[in-house]
């Protein structure tokens, strides 16, 4: 179970605080590492100040994987995914969750803390962090993002 347990970096608004709290609470509990880059309460904040900061860093390489979590998780998939090799997947339901590692290699984990439960987004991010991704023919078109991004920093 969760073969990959590099660190994660995690990030929320006011809205996914509370759900961001329990996500943490699991990853502690089975030796994951992680970074909070906040928010740290349920006081309002811009979504886009954490999601930039957690897209930045998985762009860049110093984290393979992030979360994310605001009010429906539109917010935050919307800003993460304008990063070059950011894989953003908003995941509401088990399902999602695996087909965006399996066939997307997804490396940010996106859940809405107003729309699903806190069992739900446990389960969603079990499976997120279990689901390996199967490269081959899922690759190739994966490479077609990647052509997008250096063709639009070029610009």
């Amino acid at each position: 179970m969760f073969e990959n347990k590099s660190p994660i970096i995690i990030g929320s608004d006011h809205a996914g605080y509370i759900l961001k709290e329990k996500v943490k609470t699991f990853l502690k509990n089975h030796n994951i590492e992680f970074e909070d880059i906040g928010t740290d309460s349920e006081e309002k904040v811009d979504y886009s100040d954490f999601g930039i900061k957690v897209a930045n860093a998985v762009s860049k390489g110093k984290f393979e994987r992030g979360i994310l979590i605001c009010g429906t998780g539109l917010g935050m998939s919307m800003v993460a995914n304008r990063f070059p090799h950011v894989k953003a997947a908003l995941c509401n339901h088990i399902y999602s969750s695996i087909m965006s590692r399996r066939h997307n290699n997804s490396n940010i984990l996106i859940m809405g803390g107003r729309i699903i439960s806190d069992s739900l987004a446990i389960e969603i991010l079990k499976a997120w962090l279990d689901t390996q991704f199967e490269g081959g023919r899922h690759q190739v078109r994966l490479d077609k993002f990647d052509k997008i991004d250096f063709e639009s920093l070029k610009k």
